[in-house]
């Protein structure tokens, strides 16, 4: 395989492990600018921040306790909301960089786990749906062998009678032509045959 190839399926392949590492870094670069422009100390800032994530906290609490046992992926887009929206407060209102990369590492890990449970359930879903895939090629491929078998077979008896058919056919022409033959002989008398106690042979008339 060409190299280039190779490390852009590498590349594609390990993109999706990086987007918790990625997002969390964001939400911590955006955080740490909003610091620098002025959200440090600031209350209202703060407050607003809390309110955004506490909303998004209940909505995710709301989706995930709904009808029909409710909406994984809206619960999960709201909590993980909620969590983004705290944790871009306290990096925006902290003084240092201690507690915004405490929370970052935090916030990386538990994106990860949360993360792991859906690369564990797609790949579980890949593999029954790949197994089922495999089955169903099998299956088919078996049901066309034996319509293979099958249709040899019909070939081979249809050939075989038309063999046999085709001696019978030579066969009668060749009886024909001796009979034809035997009566042109000189001297030839059926009747004779018969009162010496032969059986007479039929008379068989052949057709163009």
């Amino acid at each position: 395989m060409h190299p280039d190839l190779t490390a852009r399926h590498w590349l594609v392949a390990a993109a999706p492990k990086a987007l918790p590492a990625l997002a969390t870094s964001t939400v911590l670069i955006l955080a740490r600018i909003w610091n620098a422009n002025g959200a440090e100390h600031s209350v209202g800032n703060a407050v607003l921040m809390g309110a955004l994530a506490l909303g998004s906290a209940v909505a995710g609490a709301f989706a995930s306790g709904g009808l029909n046992g409710g909406d994984s992926l809206a619960a999960s887009a709201a909590f993980g909301t909620a969590g983004a929206l705290a944790f871009a407060g306290v990096a925006g209102y902290s003084d240092g960089l201690a507690l915004p990369l405490l929370l970052w590492a935090v916030a990386t890990v538990l994106g990860y786990v949360l993360a792991a449970r859906h690369w564990r359930t797609d790949r579980r879903e890949a593999t029954a749906y790949e197994r089922h895939t495999s089955e169903r090629r099998e299956e088919h491929a078996h049901v066309e062998r034996v319509e293979a078998i099958r249709a040899q077979a019909q070939i081979t008896t249809a050939q075989v009678q038309v063999d046999v058919v085709r001696e019978q056919s030579a066969y009668a022409a060749a009886l024909a032509d001796a009979l034809t033959a035997r009566a042109a002989l000189p001297g030839y008398d059926p009747a004779a045959l018969t009162n010496a106690g032969l059986p007479q042979l039929p008379s068989i008339t052949k057709e163009n």
